[in-house]
């Protein structure tokens, strides 16, 4: 017999689900995660649903499909998953077990109900609709009865049509603007996130050319060593100097969100986005398609146009200016840190950082060379560095990991260290203590204690070659 639960677990696996987190120790939960289990998913147990929804995330951005996560009738800590998800635009589909609808509302892209006759279409719609531009999470309840109840298997699509072909009016609209500019600026925004969105972007300042300015979630599209990359768009002084030069900002998948302050009053935007504005401004053009088709149409129309007119010596001294330390002891002692990690790691690893001023500014030094390589919550979640790092661990089991967070934000979540333990991986945590006190890792990580920036190169060279979970403490300032 076909049960709800063997319903929902089929339909995870269509939609290409790579791993199901679970709340471990809920019994509601047992049905689904057996129906899973037997669908050939791999279940990954955690002891909070905040951890569960916050790993699902994390695993949803990294593959490029619905995390998921189950959390039964678990609800305390679980909006607080839900805002990491949300605010990180992370495809996600969040299952409870009789949690009334109302409580998720506002950190979801939608709460749906599940009966036995629904079940082949809801959960069908939950992975399209958190698949669906821009990403986000869902959360689907199961009442306790419908869990074992017998459901007919439908072969729904689980995962959303192919967007729309870009609109030859608007196309030509955005050559005439590109083709009028001297001064274009290219944003690259958290909505470009994969491998293939990259291929066209490069090419694309490459021939204009133009210098590029990347969101904190874009950190990579275009490869941070790249002389056109300037900075981020949330940087100081010189990427402000960079915005007020430029007569045209082409925002190529820009969420509303990383802009919230909006573009210079006096320039002229033109929008490259996959998920249609969801309040259209009459004073910018606007193209919506997938990013690689657009970019693909608008080769040939640009093709022996005139290039942007850029002073070369002046881009070399805003990436110089936009790439300069930080100058207060904090700021530096993290920066100083994280250059001294990216020179040590091959390319392809993964930097998690904690959330936070400190880490913003630090993030700045570490030179991610493809997408998904930079990750740092945009919401106020402070502590989840560290489940974030082994999510992504599980993810890319191919690449280094490396998370970097301070003793105050693993003193308020103390748990989430035994999460990275748990599975094994060799994730390696790099802790900024407080007040210069070193940080004591649990007794199952490799712990490693630097005194100072200049001892901390040789500890965490050796700590990369330990194979297993390690902690470096680095005395703060």
């Amino acid at each position: 017999m076909t049960t709800v639960a063997d319903v929902v677990a089929d339909g995870l696996a269509r939609a290409g689900t790579a791993r199901v987190f679970v709340v471990a120790g809920d019994r509601d939960s047992e049905p689904i995660v057996d129906a899973v289990e037997r669908r050939g998913l791999p279940v990954a147990r955690v002891d909070r649903p905040d951890v569960a929804c916050v790993m699902a995330a994390v695993s949803g951005s990294l593959t490029g499909t619905p995390g998921a996560a189950v959390i039964g009738r678990e609800r305390g800590g679980a909006a607080a998953g839900l805002a990491y998800a949300s605010f990180d635009r992370a495809p996600a589909v969040v299952i409870s077990i009789g949690v009334p609808l109302s409580e998720t509302e506002a950190v979801t892209k939608a709460a749906l109900s599940i009966t036995p006759g629904s079940a082949a279409h809801w959960i069908a719609h939950a992975c399209q609709l958190a698949m669906k531009e821009p990403w986000g999470p869902v959360r689907l309840d199961l009442p306790p009865a419908t869990i074992t109840a017998p459901a007919l298997p439908v072969a729904t699509s689980c995962r959303p049509g192919p967007l729309a072909a870009p609109d030859p009016g608007a196309l030509d609209a955005a050559v005439r603007l590109i083709d009028a500019s001297e001064h274009t600026l290219v944003v690259v925004g958290g909505l470009c996130r994969s491998e293939t969105d990259a291929a066209w972007i490069r090419p694309f300042v490459e021939a204009r050319p133009a210098p590029v300015l990347a969101t904190p979630k874009a950190r990579g599209v275009v490869p941070d060593p790249h002389p056109l990359v300037i900075g981020t768009l949330d940087g100081g002084d010189a990427e402000r100097r960079l915005l007020a030069d430029a007569d045209l900002v082409v925002a190529i998948g820009v969420d509303p969100r990383e802009a919230p302050n909006g573009w210079p009053a006096d320039v002229n935007v033109l929008e490259l986005t996959p998920a249609a504005p969801e309040s259209p401004s009459d004073d910018r053009v606007t193209v919506v398609g997938d990013l690689g088709l657009i970019l693909e149409e608008l080769a040939p129309r640009l093709r022996g146009r005139r290039s942007a007119e850029w002073d070369v010596a002046r881009l070399h001294a805003l990436k110089q200016a936009a790439s300069a330390p930080p100058t207060m002891p904090r700021d530096l002692a993290a920066h100083r840190v994280v250059e001294a990690a990216r020179r040590l790691t091959p390319a392809g690893t993964v930097a998690v950082f904690e959330h936070g001023d400190v880490w913003r500014h630090a993030a700045r030094a570490w030179h991610a060379v493809a997408p998904g390589e930079c990750r740092m919550s945009a919401a106020a979640t402070e502590g989840f560095a560290t489940v974030a790092a082994a999510a992504a661990r599980l993810a890319r089991p191919e690449q280094r990991v490396v998370c970097f967070t301070e003793s105050r934000a693993l003193r308020h979540a103390p748990n989430h260290l035994a999460v990275v333990a748990a599975f094994g991986g060799p994730v390696l945590i790099v802790v900024v203590a407080d007040e210069g006190s070193p940080f004591t890792p649990p007794p199952n990580f490799r712990g490693f204690n630097a005194t100072s920036i200049a001892s901390f190169a040789g500890l965490f060279e050796t700590a990369l070659g330990a194979g297993a979970p390690a902690v470096v403490s680095v005395a703060g300032p």
